[in-house]
């Protein structure tokens, strides 16, 4: 069956047999999360600097879109100072079946709650939310369509008025040949992610690129045990796209966010205190099992802020205050 590869995606990730309602995704692929418990150590340090910067609320958020199997909601329920543990109100939002051994403090939800107060992490989740490929020809932008059981592809329709903008705007087409992967419907899932915040901050972490530097036939991609495989969109794979960033912040902003910071994950991290130092070669003599446990933890610290790997991610922060009085717009 031909479709766009908008629903494609849907139907392959999220649909009846989908790859995302089928399967544990951290089975198939490694997270900055994954990674190392010094990932939720630097978002629960976020966490605490929201909390202060909202003055300590009752309850205070912390919402984690796309949890997977939880793992980072329950590692910062786990590491909170008991202060803050008790006034903490912990939301995975994950679209699979809630895993069994789960913390029972932490809810379990298809969507965000309305609402928030305190902070949102969106780890590796809009690579995942379905978008439209356009492909350059001589008569203008054209939607790709893609086989679902083979992921063959041939030329459609021309896009929407609406996404033709949106290529304009954010991801132009100038030569036959180059292809686009059509944001808007990440722009539109951030965007709603900011109206559920009262107040406090949401961070999208992911693959992105920035305008004048996007790659010019596209990065929609296919993830299976660990590898990468062709894109077909069948719900037998993974199938990701790098995120336009730039345009999600500036939809935010439409959406009410007051402040914005798009960096990479090493700069993030680094705010944070995650430094890759290595201990000092003297402890190896005073403490060698101290020693060892910090060479084990700088070592996890430089993965995650390696400028080549994880540390390349974009960070896209965007804060919203009761101060802020501008109207909400989708």
């Amino acid at each position: 069956m031909e479709v766009t590869w908008r629903e494609a995606m849907r139907r392959a990730l999220y649909g009846a047999e989908g790859f995302y309602i089928r399967e544990r995704p951290d089975r198939h692929f490694r997270t900055s999360v994954h990674a190392s418990p010094v990932f939720a150590e630097a978002v629960l340090r976020l966490l605490r600097r929201a909390d202060a910067d909202l003055g300590r609320p009752d309850p205070v958020d912390l919402v984690d879109m796309g949890s997977g199997n939880g793992l980072l909601a329950a590692r910062v329920l786990a590491a909170a100072p008991p202060d803050l543990a008790e006034r903490l109100r912990v939301t995975a939002v994950d679209l699979s079946p809630r895993p069994g051994d789960l913390d029972p403090r932490v809810a379990w939800e298809p969507e965000a709650p309305y609402g928030i107060a305190g902070l949102v992490i969106a780890n590796e989740w809009l690579d995942n939310v379905p978008l439209d490929v356009a492909e350059m020809t001589p008569d203008g932008p054209r939607l790709v369509l893609v086989d679902t059981a083979t992921g063959d592809e041939r030329l459609g329709p021309a896009p929407c008025p609406e996404d033709l903008a949106w290529l304009e705007r954010w991801w132009p087409l100038r030569s036959p040949g180059e292809r686009a992967e059509i944001g808007r419907t990440r722009d539109e899932a951030w965007a709603s992610l900011i109206t559920r915040l009262a107040r406090g901050t949401a961070v999208a972490i992911d693959y992105a690129h920035l305008y004048g530097h996007r790659p010019p036939l596209g990065t929609i991609t296919g993830y299976r045990d660990g590898a990468v495989v062709p894109a077909t969109p069948d719900g037998s794979c993974d199938i990701t796209a790098h995120v336009a960033l730039d345009a999600c912040a500036a939809a935010g902003e439409r959406a009410g966010a007051w402040e914005t910071t798009l960096t990479t994950q090493r700069e993030a991290l680094r705010d944070l205190g995650v430094t890759g130092a290595r201990p000092p070669l003297a402890q190896a003599s005073a403490d060698p099992a101290g020693y060892v446990r910090a060479l084990g933890r700088a070592s996890q610290e430089a993965e995650l802020i390696d400028p080549a790997g994880l540390g390349g991610f974009g960070w896209l922060a965007q804060t919203v205050t009761l101060s802020d009085s501008r109207p909400r717009m989708m």
